[in-house]
């Protein structure tokens, strides 16, 4: 089988997917914009081929490049797993005649406005919305929806410029702000704020069906957390996803799958969950979830979720065994001040109290010049904790969180 890869080594997490498409014994052709000499050697050992383009959103210039290159064979699967392409990789399915989710099916996934007016039809609970094409409509929504309220682009991934706005003053400096983005107008959604936790579905489909289900929950919610310099991200996988406490969340999570008419590959749902125990959809998208949420998964379940994906969107199988052993949590740091990293606090005693329940420890080492906090979620990097017990589990991240410093001048 012959299957075509979009941005095989971007974000980070699509190397190991790439990796997983030829483990499962099938023949990779990359497709991105990047020289092939950007891409790194343990992506190209796992290429047959590597198509560039000048311009992954010109679908129709990626079209006649890919019908113009020798290497290209007759290819059985295109597959995205990266947010901005997954309607590119739609769009040539349909032009190829290649099996797969149509451009219609992606549009619920990647058009918030689309994908909760589906769900709406459904009677499925979503936030109150209204999508809105100027400045007055938005201070109209927010008052006709009450504040506070969240400000979203219609089709972006994540919290991206995504705003919360708690009064009228605040939702001005936020259309003041998305104006001087070059983000306006008529691409935008106002939305109700939901009180509560901010909980994830995640799952791999087969024809539109669970073949592997998953919990996490950050902590605090990534709105906040994206906003806020001094805070350190976290998210917990659960070690059980069929626990009492989440399955009206596994329930809301099949029912979009199905209005959506969700065909094979990943899922990445955010859900809220109430303080009176309601539940309300918050978004969807047909990818892979980011921030490490893959290599959670994979130490709470000590199996390969790339190489399961890979076979399920290839042969349309799932054989791993989800062991559910262990809850995992990760936590992202950002140093205090600017500049380069000058110390890191702490880790040696979180080492010392978590021991082998410390995975991984990738801080950005002493000299390397700190990140832009805004425009990654990897921050300056993260630590990844399992346990089997949860409130153990919770300690530790506790710990990292408070105790664990990075510094920078």
């Amino acid at each position: 089988m012959n299957v075509l890869f979009i941005s095989p080594h971007y974000p980070e997490e699509m190397q190991d997917f790439t990796r997983g498409l030829a483990e499962v014994g099938v023949r990779v052709t990359g497709l991105g914009e990047a020289p092939l000499d950007h891409i790194p050697e343990q992506v190209k050992r796992h290429l047959t081929g590597y198509i560039r383009v000048e311009n992954m959103a010109d679908s129709a210039a990626v079209l006649a490049r890919i019908g113009a290159d020798r290497q290209k064979g007759p290819f059985e699967r295109i597959e995205c797993l990266w947010e901005p392409y997954v309607l590119v990789a739609a769009e040539l399915r349909e032009a190829l005649g290649i099996a797969g989710m149509s451009v219609d099916t992606v549009m619920g996934f990647r058009d918030k406005s689309i994908m909760k007016d589906r769900l709406t039809a459904r009677n499925l609970r979503v936030p109150q919305h209204v999508q809105v094409h100027s400045a007055e409509q938005a201070r109209s929504a927010a008052a006709a929806l009450g504040f506070p309220v969240v400000v979203k682009p219609n089709s972006g991934a994540g919290t991206a410029h995504t705003y919360d706005a708690t009064d009228a003053g605040q939702l001005d400096r936020v259309l003041e702000r998305i104006a001087s983005q070059r983000r306006w107008l008529g691409q935008l959604s106002v939305e109700e704020y939901i009180e509560g936790d901010e909980l994830t579905y995640d799952a791999v489909a087969i024809a539109g069906r669970p073949a592997f289900e998953s919990v996490a929950q950050y902590f605090p919610k990534p709105l906040e957390g994206r906003n806020k310099e001094w805070i350190s991200p976290a998210q917990i996988v659960y070690r059980n996803p069929y626990e009492p406490e989440f399955a009206s969340g596994i329930k809301l999570g099949r029912a979009v799958l199905d209005a959506l008419g969700m065909g094979t590959g990943f899922v990445h749902l955010e859900w809220f969950r109430k303080p009176d125990g309601e539940v309300v959809f918050g978004e969807i998208a047909c990818r892979a979830g980011g921030a490490k949420l893959m290599d959670q998964i994979n130490f709470a379940n000590d199996f390969d979720i790339y190489r399961e994906w890979a076979r399920s969107v290839c042969w349309h199988s799932f054989e791993g065994i989800p062991h559910r052993r262990y809850h995992t949590a990760v936590v992202f740091k950002r140093a205090m001040g600017q500049g380069r990293i000058t110390h890191i606090e702490g880790l040696s005693r979180l080492r010392a109290y978590c021991g082998d329940s410390l995975v991984l420890a990738h801080l950005l080492p002493i000299g390397h010049p700190r990140r832009d906090w805004k425009q990654t979620l990897l921050s300056d990097g993260y630590v990844l904790i399992r346990h089997p017990d949860l409130a153990r589990c919770k300690e530790m991240m506790k710990l990292a969180i408070t105790e664990l410093r990075m510094y920078a001048q």
